[in-house]
């Protein structure tokens, strides 16, 4: 069993979180300028490690955050346990604004960003077949349905470039994939928290209806920017309700497989990797680095 340290990155509403003997820190990485600086805390005694996603007054918009940065970051702060706050649109009937869905599924159709630690001097291919954590979506799920937030356990989170919205015929195309919800943030950010082998997983709260809805331009923005303030409000409750149940010691190793993600992934023979890579890749993946 091993000790668990909960990350928490806040999407658009959540920039701040309430702790106990907290604190700001900056934590520099060689993959660049993270998105502010990190709370860092207790929540119910379990230590806590929250990052704005956005930064503090939403100041990045989200092709410009740099994903590789916010999750070295978190590495090198000891998180073992991620959860990802993100605000997002729904395609689907029953998915109303303000229902919070537990995330099982990608679809990455982003395009101008960084995805990856790994690249010349040291090749890697990590799977993604499940990019979340089954253990920590139980606790999400249970700590949804405790403070009586409608929560859909699984769904597919289609994560477009940004920053405009979809056309409808986007979003009708979507739909038809199968797709859940919409963002523009989760990619490639679950793909670097598994090359990290951190555990991960991702509440999407729906903010609106997506524009394949009849209705959707009848909505204010002021509708929206009500309930988006509002699930930040509840999210933070359910990170709080969430803690706790981490109390209980970690498998180790994890049952998913996420602590040991690059086992098996890193193609590159040791005497052909480049140490300025070696070194960038120190806090991500110096486990298995220091094991070949």
């Amino acid at each position: 069993m091993a000790k668990s340290i909960l990350g928490v990155i806040g999407g658009s509403g959540v920039y701040d979180m309430a702790m106990d003997d907290s604190h700001w820190v900056a934590i520099a990485s060689p993959w660049g300028e993270t998105s502010d600086e990190f709370r860092i805390g207790t929540i119910h005694g379990i230590e806590v490690v929250f990052l704005p996603r956005h930064g503090r007054g939403h100041r990045i918009p989200p092709s410009q955050i740099d994903y590789r940065a916010n999750i070295d970051a978190m590495k090198r702060a000891g998180v073992t346990d991620l959860v990802s706050i993100s605000a997002c649109g729904s395609f689907r009937e029953h998915l109303w604004p303000g229902t919070f869905v537990i995330v099982d599924q990608f679809i990455d159709r982003t395009f101008a960003r960084e995805k990856s630690f790994f690249g010349t001097g040291c090749v890697a291919h990590v799977s993604l077949a499940e990019p979340i954590s089954p253990r920590l979506a139980d606790r999400v799920e249970a700590a949804a349905r405790a403070i009586g937030v409608p929560c859909q356990r699984g769904g597919t989170y289609l994560c477009m470039e940004g920053p405009q919205f979809s056309t409808i015929a986007e979003s009708k195309l979507y739909r038809h994939w199968g797709c859940d919800v919409i963002g523009m943030t989760n990619m490639p950010e679950a793909k670097l928290a598994r090359e990290a082998e951190i555990c991960y997983v991702t509440v999407a709260m729906v903010t609106d209806f997506d524009c394949w809805h009849p209705d959707h331009d009848h909505v204010q923005v002021a509708d929206i920017v009500r309930v988006l303030l509002d699930n930040a409000e509840r999210a933070k409750t359910l990170v709080s309700m969430m803690a706790p149940r981490l109390r209980k010691a970690r498998p180790a190793p994890c049952p998913a497989g996420c602590d040991r993600a690059l086992e098996h992934a890193l193609i590159t023979s040791p005497a052909a990797r480049a140490p300025a890579m070696m070194k960038k890749l120190e806090a991500v993946a110096g486990r298995v680095l220091k094991a070949s």
